[in-house]
């Protein structure tokens, strides 16, 4: 291919060789029978990764063309998505056993998804964004559908599919939008052109049409009606793996498209993109206290934080805030990532082969006969609310100093009133925990256990170097900007 080099290969190696290693786990699978090779397979190829992609921060360069950027930002995102395919991995691992489902394929499949969420992050290129979609996607359709012979498994891949194609097809045809008014994909020559545009009304449409694509993605409302059944019906180590990686890749593609592409437009989305988060933070905190299930109770929880995320995005149009913003969004995944694959931890050590131990009764008198494991729970959910010291509270705290730098005081206060009425529904799980009676049945697995104890440790004692992460994040964005 002319013009491409090895040198382009280098500068993307993380995400050349979680494919390449997708491709050999294939191999493996199709060929030995014991499972459990491919299991430490996938994990040491994505710490393998990882320990690349640390190798690789401080590197800033580009790679075919322009069509992939490699910076502090996309390698930010790599680490925290390779970091929670390895959390990932410690769920499925006795729970694919216990549920019956165990099969190689399904560590495959997560490899290709991670390896589109890291595109995503590194897209340059509008058409590169929609492949990178696409990548992601797909394999995250089969692993909702992954269960056999189990219809409520089957019907949330297929709704996931459908509803993912046709977002997918927003985002298409606003590339092709974008292209009709600018001449061009690449975000750099979008954004040159869109400052002398003479079609500045095709070209907002296009934006508004990939915005909804990948707000999809994150579960935003209005485009968050997949998400409730899709959580639920899906086997709980999928559900907790597209919790995390499905909005840490939507929202590197969302920053990196619009703060690159479409400042321009920031005037004209502002508007839209308050009103979308007001939306979000309502309809995501308010269902999720009708809910008695708790993967469902955690699927509006998850539409909710998204509401969040997106509050630190309507800054991305003033250049003096949108920096700290843009660090704000990376350290809140963070503490997402950690809290979230915290909570899904405990969920699975409740859950049952017959599909019982899900709802909120189950949960009763869990602080009596499991002490550790509910106060295990009690951090993350303490976490979520955004109650200190947890990194929660972190995470909340900087994306509304960010949010009110930018001079939006009344979207402040919008996300200090749904975070109160978050913590109703997270604190009514505690109350049956402590104040409940009950007998709940709990699996304890060595490599689950694990997960628990890491992502507790680290949701409390991360908060104490909030300071140091931030600036991290910081400095991971300046390459962005």
């Amino acid at each position: 291919m002319s013009g491409y080099g090895i040198e382009d290969i280098f500068n993307i190696l993380p995400i050349v060789f979680v494919l390449v290693w997708a491709l050999v786990l294939l191999m493996v699978e199709a060929f030995s029978k014991n499972r459990g090779v491919t299991v430490v397979l996938a994990v040491g190829g994505l710490a393998a990764a990882l320990v690349m992609a640390v190798m690789q921060f401080g590197t800033e360069t580009t790679a075919f063309k322009d069509m992939l950027t490699v910076d502090g930002y996309s390698l930010f995102i790599d680490i925290l998505l390779l970091g929670s395919a390895l959390l990932s991995i410690g769920l499925s691992y006795d729970y694919g056993k216990r549920m019956g489902w165990e099969r190689g394929e399904y560590y495959v499949l997560m490899l290709f998804s991670i390896a589109g969420a890291m595109l995503m992050a590194s897209a340059a290129n509008l058409i590169v964004v929609f492949l990178a979609l696409e990548l992601l996607s797909i394999p995250l359709y089969i692993m909702a559908a992954f269960v056999p012979n189990n219809a409520a498994s089957e019907e949330a891949g297929l709704k996931y599919f459908l509803l993912g194609a046709f977002s997918g097809g927003f985002v298409l045809y606003g590339v092709a939008l974008v292209y009709g008014a600018t001449g061009a994909t690449n975000l750099m020559e979008v954004v040159s052109v869109a400052v002398k545009s003479q079609s500045p009304m095709m070209l907002l449409i296009g934006a508004a049409m990939i915005l909804m694509g990948l707000g999809f993605k994150v579960a935003v409302v209005p485009f968050h009606m997949w998400t409730p059944d899709v959580y639920q019906g899906s086997p709980t180590s999928v559900t907790a793996y597209m919790a995390v990686v499905a909005k840490a890749g939507g929202f590197a593609a969302l920053l990196r498209v619009f703060i690159a592409a479409f400042p321009t437009l920031s005037a004209d989305l502002t508007p839209v993109l308050s009103a979308l988060v007001v939306l979000t933070l309502l309809v995501g905190n308010l269902a999720a206290i009708a809910q008695k299930n708790v993967k469902r109770m955690l699927a509006y929880s998850s539409i909710s934080h998204a509401g969040f995320i997106l509050m630190a995005f309507v800054t991305y149009g003033n250049a003096e805030v949108y920096p700290d913003a843009v660090a704000a969004v990376l350290f809140y995944l963070l503490a997402f990532a950690v809290t979230s694959f915290g909570s899904w931890a405990v969920v699975i050590s409740l859950e049952r082969a017959e599909g019982k131990g899900l709802e909120l009764d189950d949960y009763n008198g869990l602080g009596k006969k499991y002490p550790m494991l509910a106060v295990a729970m009690l951090v993350f959910m303490l976490s979520f609310a955004g109650v200190p010291p947890t990194l929660g509270f972190g995470g909340k705290f900087f994306l509304f100093r960010t949010v009110l730098e930018g001079g939006y005081t009344w979207l402040a206060v919008v996300g200090v009133l749904a975070s109160l009425i978050s913590a109703y529904y997270y604190l009514r799980l505690v109350i049956h925990m402590y104040f409940q009676d009950g007998d709940p049945e709990v699996r304890s697995e060595p490599v689950l256990n694990l997960v628990t104890a890491l992502t507790v440790v680290g949701t409390v004692f991360l908060f104490f170097f909030s300071g140091p992460i931030i600036e991290w994040a910081a400095r991971s964005v300046m390459g962005l900007l």
